[in-house]
């Protein structure tokens, strides 16, 4: 999927509505900047706003991405449950498949969600 360069260009979420921001505090999006915006250079496709739970921080760190340790090097705090963050479309989808699937904030899922996750499963885990 060819994303503009520029992220805010790409405003929109699932719904068609103006993208909201997803977290804060901590910050969180690809560009560090509370929204899940993306564009090109987003290889991840960080666009879905999920709620962390124990379970999907615990699955993601076995399958190899460890959202709980902090990386202070990295501007990067560690993740909790009950946190918000802008997680790769392709990890959500691995959570699917497993089960593990965190709860999202519909409002703050990039548009570009939609090439992988149908509109009416990403309602099923909609907060």
């Amino acid at each position: 999927m060819s994303i503009h360069p520029d992220p805010l260009i790409n405003r929109l979420n699932v719904l068609g509505e103006p993208l909201a921001s997803c977290c804060f505090d901590p910050i969180t999006g690809y560009f560090r900047n509370g929204f899940c915006h993306t564009d090109n250079q987003d290889i991840g496709l960080h666009t879905v706003c999920a709620e962390m739970s124990a379970e999907f921080l615990s699955f993601s760190q076995k399958i190899g991405n460890d959202l709980i340790s902090p990386l202070p090097e990295l501007g990067f705090p560690g993740l909790q449950p009950g946190d918000f963050w802008c997680i790769c479309v392709t990890r959500w989808v691995e959570a699917y498949e497993a089960n593990m699937a965190p709860r999202i904030k519909l409002s703050a899922c990039h548009q570009a969600t939609l090439a992988y996750v149908p509109l009416d499963v990403l309602m099923d885990y909609a907060i």
